[in-house]
């Protein structure tokens, strides 16, 4: 690894050339700025260490199963046998049936006379104390799941129901597919991030830890969700960056930006969820989680919900303008803070525009099927926009977007006040002495 240290004797700039967001080009801070920065940061990472042995769950609490939803016991099964039988028998025999179009009391769905071929297939269940049972399902022609022989697939086991119905196909099993694609993505990091794609792939791990050991057993205790999303995005924020950008001033000074724009989006968000009475109870799953634990704050869930999915986004943009400053610095040390914040902001607004549009997307995309709903009700905007379901969104996606535009210029004016400060000390480390060139690499004898 090339030397951070600069040699007077060499002529010319002596930057190493990766062009990293923290490990190769950045020269050495003065010790001065180092403790700075260290006064602003240990304080902050220890409230968050003391946050979380606060508020650290034992865990989920446990409750009676509802058998609704995703709070049913499952176990995993597998397609024996699929035949074509004709649906006025297997209907008239009442057999359990898959898929939403058929309704519970045997009847015909509405647009289905009950004539047509059905597929019975025999399920064995290959999991848990029934492994070797089987069961038939009887899968209707217009069902939006169909099923093939030696197909994986999730049941629902219903202790209370009668034996013959104890089972019942709930969902195919995707594990295979989910987890090749994974693999794939995880080679390709790797491949073109090398070392730092590793870690990158660590620092995700760690923080779906965070995720799923804290934030989410954490709230269902009881605890504030927003109280525990600010630890929790807090824990992830200090591990992403300084693994995956290394233990630098640089991932310093993008740990500030982004603190400071997480902070803008707790409260743009407490507010405009409190204006707007968004309760956070809108569809099948908050509804289950609200019955199950009543003592859950939905709202709050919902600001966490704000704060959490913002955090991603947010680390790529000010990780992105730190280096850009620093960078900037680099080739041209003559610079002085108003020109590098000028120039980083030059950057910055072609970053807003990109990842304002890709938030805005990614948001619309999760909704296409409500907002097609809306449009087959040929509904208006406004009614559209009135309704809390889309109202939730608006408002997430619209905080969101204010903390990412806030976060350009807050952490290009904080990175380019901390290379400029530092240029003092720099010089002193390097030896004032240092003969001054012309050009690109000259260093300026006085702090403009």
């Amino acid at each position: 690894m090339t030397s951070p240290h600069i040699d007077p004797e060499q002529p010319g700039p002596q930057h190493p050339h990766a062009h990293s967001h923290s490990h190769g080009p950045a020269a050495p801070v003065s010790t001065h700025l180092r403790r700075v920065i260290a006064a602003v940061l240990i304080p902050f990472a220890a409230a968050v260490v003391v946050g979380l042995v606060v508020l650290w769950p034992g865990g989920a609490p446990a409750h009676e199963r509802t058998g609704v939803g995703f709070d049913r016991q499952t176990q995993q099964a597998r397609v024996v046998n699929v035949d074509k039988v004709d649906c006025k028998d297997v209907n008239a025999a009442q057999l359990p049936t898959s898929g939403e179009s058929t309704p519970p009391t045997g009847e015909p769905a509405a647009g289905d006379s009950g004539a047509g071929r059905c597929e019975k297939a025999e399920i064995e269940v290959t999991s848990g104390k029934d492994k070797g049972r089987t069961f038939i399902e009887v899968v209707q022609p217009d069902a939006p799941r169909q099923l093939r022989e030696g197909q994986g697939v999730v049941v629902a086991y219903a202790p209370d129901a009668p034996h013959d119905l104890q089972y019942s196909v709930t969902d195919v099993n995707r594990k295979f597919p989910m987890a090749l694609l994974a693999g794939i993505f995880a080679v390709a990091v790797v491949v073109v991030g090398r070392l730092r794609g590793v870690m990158a792939l660590v620092a995700l791990a760690l923080s779906f830890a965070v995720l799923t050991l804290f934030i989410l057993p954490a709230i269902l205790q009881g605890s504030n969700p927003l109280l525990v999303a600010v630890v929790g995005a807090s824990a992830i924020m200090l591990i992403a960056l300084y693994i995956c950008h290394g233990l630098t001033a640089r991932t310093s000074v993008a740990v500030l930006g982004t603190l400071i724009s997480l902070l803008l989006i707790g409260l743009l968000g407490s507010l405009f969820i409190g204006w707007a009475s968004l309760s956070g109870n809108t569809d099948d799953s908050t509804g289950l989680i609200h019955g199950l634990y009543p003592h859950i704050d939905m709202s709050g869930l919902l600001l966490a919900g704000v704060i959490i999915g913002s955090l991603g986004v947010l680390d790529d943009v000010t990780v992105t303008q730190t280096s850009a400053v620093w960078e900037l610095h680099q080739a041209d040390p003559t610079m002085n803070t108003k020109q590098l914040y000028r120039a980083g902001i030059r950057i910055g607004r072609d970053h807003i525009a990109s990842v304002v549009n890709t938030l805005v997307l990614a948001y619309a995309g999760a909704a296409l099927p409500l907002l097609l709903l809306f449009s087959i009700a040929q509904s208006s905007v406004g009614t559209v926009a009135n309704s809390e379901l889309v109202a939730e969104e608006i408002v997430r996606t619209l905080v969101g977007s204010i903390g990412l535009v806030a976060s350009v210029p807050v952490t290009t004016a904080l990175a380019a006040l901390v290379v400029s400060a530092d240029r003092t000390g720099l010089g002193a480390e390097a030896g004032a002495s240092a003969p001054v060139r012309s050009g690109r690499g000259r260093r300026r004898r006085t702090r403009s």
